[in-house]
C-alpha cells in the first residue's frame, strides 16, 4: 500500500481565501480543541489542549507540572508568548478552515475566575487540572479553504 492509496487525494483543487479576526473568532468559539504553540528549552513545542473563548480571549485548564504552568507563573506582564491553532478541515474532502492566534498567555490568578473557568472547561485528559492559563490574543489569522 502506498501513501496514495491510504489517503486518496480530493479530485478537486482547493483554494484558500484569508477570514477577518471577526469571523476567526466565531469560528474559533465554534470548537472545543485546538493546539497550543509554545517555547521550552529554546526549541517550539505543541499540545493538543482544549479550549474555551470568555470575553474575547483563549482559556485552557492546565496543571502544576505542566511546562506553560511553570513558565506563565515565573512571566512579567504581558506574559509569555504563544500560539494556538483551531481548525475544522474535512478529512475527506480537505475543505474547511483554520485560525491562528499569536499572543500572551498569563495564569489566571483571581480565584473567582478560576472556579468560574473549571466550571466552563472540563479536562478531557485523567489529571488533575488546577490551574487556568488566559491567552489573550493579539494577531489573529485565519484560512478557508474551499473548492477552486
Amino acid at each position: 500500500m502506498t501513501l496514495d492509496d491510504a489517503h486518496p487525494s480530493p479530485a478537486e483543487p482547493r483554494r484558500s481565501s484569508g477570514i477577518d479576526r471577526l469571523e476567526a473568532m466565531r469560528l474559533l468559539g465554534s470548537v472545543s480543541f485546538g493546539r497550543i504553540v509554545f517555547t521550552q528549552h529554546a526549541l517550539p513545542t505543541i499540545r493538543p489542549v482544549n479550549h474555551v473563548l470568555v470575553d474575547g480571549d483563549i482559556v485552557i485548564r492546565t496543571h502544576a507540572g505542566a511546562a506553560l504552568t511553570s513558565q506563565a507563573q515565573q512571566a512579567r506582564d504581558p506574559g509569555v508568548v504563544v500560539a494556538y491553532e483551531a481548525d475544522a478541515i474535512d478529512p475527506d474532502t480537505h475543505l474547511g478552515w483554520s485560525v491562528m492566534v499569536t499572543g500572551y498567555a498569563q495564569l489566571v490568578t483571581d480565584p473567582h475566575e478560576l472556579v468560574r473557568y473549571q466550571g466552563l472547561l472540563r479536562p478531557w485528559v485523567e489529571r488533575t487540572m488546577d490551574y487556568a492559563v488566559r491567552i489573550r490574543p493579539d494577531l489573529v489569522t485565519g484560512l478557508r479553504l474551499v473548492a477552486a
